[in-house]
């Protein structure tokens, strides 16, 4: 079935005239299309800016399929969280060449080290900050979300044994990145609350325009977790860009998104665990720049930029000796 009578059936629209457009920049995991889908008849009669959203040749470990992927969007959309609209999935591959799913095209700029050119933002780390507090809000059980692994005692320990295990698959040792793990590992915090954790929630995974959030995107990597770590992960150095002296996403001071997320969560962000979570990210960052390098170095997937990705391990390695104190 072509894309146009999967679409026209999905919507229960009379017709649909389907403009392929181009190939979107951005996301080296999943591979973007721009659409323009025309729809008469039926709940969706109008003209649509779509993007339908598949799997890249290559992908990594951590990376959740897409079925997934669209019923954590969702979850999202029904909490209140600013994301693109989800329309339909697609879980047949003679439609479109690979199962994919269409959503909302959303305007803004989402590329990191173009939005912390702009300077301090403390009105949009203000918003950023309330939309985790919506994403955290959600929590297990949850039957739509199935899917995700079950709570554990321990969400760092599990983290630590996942990051272990793809270091062991790669050909060459990373001492600073074993070494870095066992801190982590005999600094391990007590389990606290579980909620739906974002894990990729950063600079460069939201969409701004004129200064104002559209869309929190990518949804690939989330899971059940404790709610610092997508805290972590937002403030931490990697993920500052052009912006080092912002710790809040290259954008602003942390205290600004911290009030923020805790007006609107009701928690209290415990900074000792935040600190934590930050070593975790970079070392995290670093086991995903080595998979992004191995899908270059392999052949499955020739690209100068996950080459480049994998030149990014040093700056990595260098943070996480400094945020253990390895560095005095």
């Amino acid at each position: 079935m072509p894309l146009g009578p999967f679409i026209r059936e999905a919507a229960g629209a009379d017709s649909v005239k389907v403009e392929d457009g181009n190939l979107l920049t951005g996301g080296a995991i999943q591979e973007n299309r721009a659409l323009t889908v025309v729809i008469r008849g039926g709940d969706f009669d109008g003209t649509h800016e779509m993007v339908l959203r598949a799997e890249a040749a290559a992908t990594i470990a951590e990376s959740r399929p897409l079925d997934q992927q669209f019923a954590l969007l969702k979850a999202a959309e029904a909490a209140g969280v600013t994301v693109p609209k989800p329309f339909w999935y697609c879980g047949d591959a003679a439609v479109a060449g690979k199962t994919f799913y269409l959503m909302q095209r959303i305007t803004g700029e989402a590329l990191g080290i173009r939005v912390t050119r702009q300077g301090e933002q403390p009105e949009l780390a203000t918003e950023l900050g309330s939309e985790l507090a919506r994403i955290h809000a959600i929590h297990p059980p949850r039957n739509d979300l199935e899917f995700l692994d079950a709570v554990t005692e321990s969400p760092a320990l599990d983290a630590i044994a996942k990051y272990r295990g793809y270091l062991d698959e790669l050909p060459e040792p990373h001492p600073v990145l074993e070494w870095t793990l066992r801190w982590l590992e005999n600094n391990a915090p007590a389990a606290g609350e579980i909620v739906l954790c974002h894990r990729d929630f950063r600079t460069g995974n939201y969409m701004v325009h004129e200064g104002e959030l559209t869309g929190v995107l990518d949804w690939e990597f989330a899971g059940w977790g404790d709610p610092h770590e997508d805290i972590a992960w937002f403030c931490a150095r990697c993920w500052r860009f052009s912006g080092p002296q912002l710790e809040a996403g290259g954008i602003a001071a942390r205290n600004v998104f911290y009030n923020a997320y805790e007006h609107g969560s009701g928690r209290t962000v415990d900074r000792d665990l935040v600190a934590y979570w930050e070593t975790m990210a970079h070392v995290r960052w670093a086991v995903i720049a080595l998979q992004q390098s191995m899908r270059h170095r392999s052949g499955e997937e020739p690209s100068l930029e996950l080459a480049l990705i994998g030149r990014r391990l040093a700056e990595l390695e260098y943070e996480c000796l400094r945020l253990t104190g390895a560095m005095k």
